[in-house]
């Protein structure tokens, strides 16, 4: 009997309450027959973020929207990907954000591509024909187009874009990455 993969899909939300409704919706519309978790970690939102995810769970069921509260890490995504890591499930993690810069459309291209190479890390990329960023004010591009030209210059990881965190990881990768969080 061959094992089917589950997927943990791992959303940071601060102030995301016009958002995360979407965004769930077009996870759930755009992996039908993939076994998943949602797991939206929220940063105390004073918006109303947590109401709309726990209707969410009435909706779809708290086993697929799974919400975790991280408090005194304002807006750093890293904190709260490192929280949801602890209560990822799935054999596969996704990290995304929640202001639809990641679109939940490119998450059946992610297992694809990782069926098809057996890769352990799939990322999506801003700097490739056909990707880009759309909504985000000049300071931000050339922050984030900086910082990639400085990390490709200093180390030559032969990775297009190194600042994103848009990715598909294995859990073999989510352990390793855990066993070395403080």
């Amino acid at each position: 009997m061959v094992e089917r993969n589950k997927y943990s899909i791992i959303i940071p939300t601060y102030n995301e309450r016009l958002n995360i409704a979407l965004v769930v919706f077009l996870v759930f519309k755009h992996l039908r027959d993939v076994d998943f978790e949602i797991i939206v970690v929220d940063d105390g939102s004073p918006d109303g973020t947590q109401e709309v995810v726990k209707q969410l769970q009435q909706v779809y069921g708290e086993d697929r929207i799974v919400r975790r509260l991280l408090l005194m890490c304002i807006q750093i995504s890293g904190t709260a990907y490192s929280h949801g890591l602890k209560h990822a499930s799935g054999n596969f993690v996704v990290i995304m954000d929640a202001d639809l810069t990641h679109q939940p459309k490119y998450l059946p291209s992610f297992i694809k591509k990782q069926l098809e190479t057996g890769a352990s890390i799939v990322t999506g990329t801003r700097y490739v024909k056909g990707g880009g960023v759309h909504g985000w004010n000049l300071m931000r591009k050339l922050t984030s187009r900086g910082a990639n030209v400085l990390v490709q210059t200093l180390l030559w990881p032969g990775v297009s874009d190194l600042t994103g965190s848009f990715r598909y990881t294995s859990y073999t990768i989510k352990l390793f990455s855990f066993s070395t969080l403080p």
